[in-house]
């Protein structure tokens, strides 16, 4: 840049201009990685999503936020996996469990974990009333393979059913669908991704495991209350980001204060200001609690 201005030279600033550029992005994404630095961060992530207060809105809202989640990882280079999802008969999912690969799409995905509020005009209603829908997002972070979780099977009992959804004749006519109940834990996971009974109930397995690892961080970190939000009541009061569309356009996440006008921008995935805002505040101690702002 100095060269540039020095020589006066219009096309070495547009080039000084565009390495800043590159720099800046390169920067921004060493900052966010240095802040993932807590046990798990660095591993893959289980995703889960569920509809909460707000009936059918909550539905359609709950796979608002499974397109947002998809697109975001799509937007990381990340490989995104549904392995179980629970339709709503009118429109929308009851819950969706997706696995995401991805180089720190854990140590990204846990500032996510919380409820979700939609205020927006509904659709589903004929005098087109403004609803608020709340839906809840939990993360686990997938075992890396040098983490030995023991699970014992006569603590676990099997349930297999046929699957639901889509996936062909064979897949909704044979008892291929399996849940896991892990009786110590409470903890619960399905699987109906494969044709196969052995793939899913591997595939639980390694979601159950997840899930007990999760807990023993929590455990060694003393912030279970904090982490695990996604047990709070999907309601009001609950929230960790606001999404409004009517009468106005926001997304505010209301424990970095952190907002966007760009709600459109913010649902087709462009999450990272809100995923690094919230590393900033918890690496400096200045991460609010969510509720009813």
């Amino acid at each position: 840049m100095e060269l540039a201005t020095e020589a006066n030279d219009d096309d070495l600033e547009h080039e000084a201009d565009a390495a800043f550029s590159e720099l800046d992005a390169l920067v921004r994404k060493l900052e966010t990685q240095r802040m993932l630095g807590e046990e798990g961060d660095e591993a893959d992530a289980v995703l889960e999503i569920n509809s909460g207060a707000g009936g059918t809105d909550a539905n359609d809202w709950a796979e608002m936020l499974k397109r947002m989640y998809l697109r975001w990882a799509d937007r990381m280079g990340f490989k995104s996996v549904v392995i179980d999802e629970q339709p709503n008969e009118e429109a929308g999912i009851k819950s969706v469990s997706i696995e995401i690969h991805g180089e720190y799409a854990y140590g990204y995905l846990k500032g996510e974990i919380g409820v979700h509020r939609l205020v927006r005009i509904s659709p589903f209603d004929a005098n087109a009333r403004r609803q608020t829908s709340f839906a809840s997002v939990a993360a686990y972070p997938d075992v890396p393979d040098d983490i030995d979780i023991q699970v014992n099977e006569a603590d676990i009992d099997m349930d297999t059913m046929r699957s639901g959804g889509a996936g062909g004749q064979h897949v909704n006519t044979t008892d291929s669908a399996v849940r896991l109940t892990h009786r110590p834990s409470g903890i619960v996971v399905k699987c109906q991704s494969e044709r196969s009974q052995h793939k899913n109930r591997a595939t639980a397995m390694k979601m159950l495991k997840a899930r007990l690892y999760q807990q023993e961080i929590e455990r060694r970190e003393g912030e279970r209350d904090v982490v695990n939000a996604s047990k709070k009541k999907i309601e009001w009061g609950s929230q960790i980001r606001n999404y409004v569309i009517h009468p106005y356009r926001l997304v505010k996440d209301v424990r970095t204060a952190t907002e966007t006008g760009d709600t459109d921008a913010v649902l087709d995935g462009r999450l990272l200001p809100f995923m690094e805002a919230y590393l900033v505040a918890r690496a400096n101690g200045t991460l609010g609690a969510g509720g009813d702002e």
